[in-house]
């Protein structure tokens, strides 16, 4: 029989009141009782806690494990979902003895289609040249053009990405010369890549973990746990670019600009999406910022303190001032993003501009919306009758033009919304833009938004079945380029699916864009945070005397009038006060009710 222990909480409450413990207590009692818990709040979380004990006690300790704490269990799991990753693309390196003895990968009979392990990691080897030790950027080759005609080809991808796949070739070398356990040079570059790869999501997990803040870092679950990762990230090299645009987030939410300058334009020498996330940052910096001239850390103290000691007055004032600091984190992207570019651009210009080329002259994508009209109406698109190989230029204005009014939208948005957006909603909304009116959408580039969206709408249903939607997209994908001759599916259950996860997508959007003007629904904000990725924009209140033009300036929160039974003039106001309060789980809502008699 267990021997009860008296609680010490209970020992001075009266006899009918005390309880007890089946064990003595901890030492030291406290919890942090404030942190979001799914397993209570969330039915998605609930359930699946079941498999793990059911969800935490009401009395549980929170965050006081030593070893399992939250950042670790992350961790684990995308570890668990990079090893299914890995598994998903095994089938691919898998090898079979030729008749003279020898061995090679086994794609006999579309072997890439039929089991859905089709990876660019493994073709590229051998097409961009990487086999041969040559260095990217200055091998060229020739092959048939769409015209017909030869064509002069080079690395295709940007410059980080593609010294990634040079150094992952070369460790393979070195790695086969040691005389270790080996097997094919194109197996040992694949698992090379995938290592390097793995720990850039890891990296991103992190990092998203802190952008959640500490009293939501169950957010971040579904970057871990996201059946895309299982998917893609071992597809290409888009992980690269998503710990760059990760991590820079992350110092710019530490009040870093320069440092998240400098990884954003890093992350864009990788993959061309995290230059968009700049633009977020300078908006919402435009709107924060109030342009009153202060003490300290001007231009002028370059001439009074001289060059040295005035730069380091102006750095070191630049982040407590949004439009500095914004503009700190745009040059440092630049200086970046040349450092890295621009040696390998004077040396092999050609070689360098390959990537522009070859995405100018690329038409629609299978998964781009246009491609999907045409699919279902036969239409030839904004070019037709275009030479092959020339560049849609059409296509090229249209989708470009398209973006930059989404863009104009956001921007409206981020400026004259009621209350400041959080950073990672427009982060989200114009990656998403970008992805739906791009006319190329490769489909690891659903990778971009797994981190954002996740910290932008916190809503784990939602998020899954968009996950889920985008990563069933794969197996009509594969199953249309094996064709309906080997017992493909026909194209319209392919563009059929892209409708539906474009549908997905919108829907995101729209419940952001409710959230952004109602932050009472805001996951966040109804637990009583401002922005936790916002850096020094976090908790910052619009200026009093606002510099911008009227009609960009915050709009006032509309204020709904009620009446109440047996008053007159009575009112509940929802303004900003109440949204910026919100009316979390376990807090009773403001009452803003003013009641006056009649008379």
């Amino acid at each position: 029989m267990e021997q009860l222990v008296s609680t010490r909480a209970g020992a001075d409450l009266p006899e009918d009141f005390r309880s007890d413990s089946p064990a003595p207590l901890a030492s030291d009692l406290r919890s942090l009782d404030d942190r979001d818990l799914p397993s209570r709040n969330d039915t998605l979380a609930a359930a699946g806690s079941t498999l793990i004990g059911g969800p935490v006690g009401r009395h549980a300790l929170i965050g006081r494990s030593r070893f399992w704490t939250p950042l670790r269990i992350l961790l684990v799991f995308a570890l668990m979902f990079l090893a299914l990753g890995w598994f998903a693309k095994a089938p691919c390196i898998q090898q079979a003895k030729t008749g003279d003895g020898h061995y090679m990968l086994d794609w006999s009979n579309s072997r890439q289609y039929v089991a859905m392990c089709y990876s660019d990691t493994v073709p590229l080897y051998g097409a961009e040249h990487l086999n041969e030790g040559a260095f990217p950027y200055k091998k060229s080759w020739t092959e048939p053009g769409a015209n017909g005609k030869t064509q002069v080809r080079y690395m295709e991808y940007p410059v980080l990405s593609g010294l990634y796949q040079y150094a992952a070739m070369e460790v393979g070398r070195a790695w086969q010369q040691l005389s270790l356990p080996g097997t094919l040079a194109v197996v040992v570059y694949f698992d090379v890549v995938a290592f390097g790869l793995a720990i850039a999501w890891l990296i991103t997990v992190w990092a998203s973990s802190q952008l959640a803040g500490g009293r939501r870092i169950w957010d971040a679950a579904l970057i871990a746990l996201s059946p895309l990762v299982a998917v893609h990230i071992f597809t290409n090299f888009d992980a690269l670019a998503t710990a760059f645009a990760a991590t820079g987030l992350l110092a710019w939410a530490r009040k870093r600009p320069i440092l998240a300058g400098v990884l954003l334009g890093l992350g864009t020498a990788a993959k061309l999406y995290p230059v968009f996330l700049l633009a977020p940052i300078v908006l919402l910096c435009l709107r924060a910022d109030s342009r009153r001239k202060e003490p300290g850390g001007s231009f002028a103290d370059l001439r009074k303190f001289g060059p040295v000691t005035g730069m380091r007055a102006y750095l070191t004032a630049a982040p407590a001032r949004p439009l500095r600091a914004a503009a700190l984190a745009v040059v440092g992207a630049v200086l970046s993003w040349t450092a890295v570019n621009l040696p390998i651009a004077v040396p092999y210009f050609d070689g360098w501009h390959e990537f522009i080329r070859l995405n100018t002259t690329r038409g629609q994508d299978p998964d781009s919306i246009y491609n999907v009209i045409s699919s279902f109406t036969g239409w030839k698109g904004l070019d037709p009758g275009l030479a092959p190989g020339a560049p849609p230029t059409v296509l090229n204005g249209f989708s470009l033009v398209l973006f930059l009014v989404a863009c104009v939208g956001i921007a409206y948005i981020a400026l004259t919304a009621p209350r400041r957006p959080r950073l990672m909603q427009l982060c989200f909304l114009v990656v998403a833009a970008f992805l739906l009116t791009n006319k190329v959408w490769s489909p690891q580039y659903s990778l971009w938004l797994v981190p954002l969206a996740a910290l932008a709408l916190p809503n784990r249903k939602v998020l899954l079945a968009w996950m889920t939607i985008d990563a069933f997209l794969w197996f009509p994908r594969m199953y249309f380029y094996l064709g309906v001759d080997k017992k493909g599916v026909p194209e319209q259950w392919f563009t059929g699916t892209v409708i539906v996860r474009d549908l997905a997508v919108l829907v995101m959007c729209a419940l952001v864009l409710r959230q952004i003007y109602r932050p009472a629904e805001d996951p966040v904000r109804r637990d009583g945070l401002d922005d936790p990725a916002g850096g020094l924009l976090d908790g910052l209140p619009d200026p009093l005397l606002p510099w911008l033009p009227g009609f960009l300036q915050p709009r006032v929160a509309p204020v709904y009038t009620e009446q109440v039974d047996g008053f007159g003039g009575a009112a509940q106001e929802f303004a900003m006060a109440a949204a910026a309060y919100g009316d979390g789980p376990d807090r009773p809502a403001p009452d803003f009710t003013e009641q006056r008699p009649v008379g």
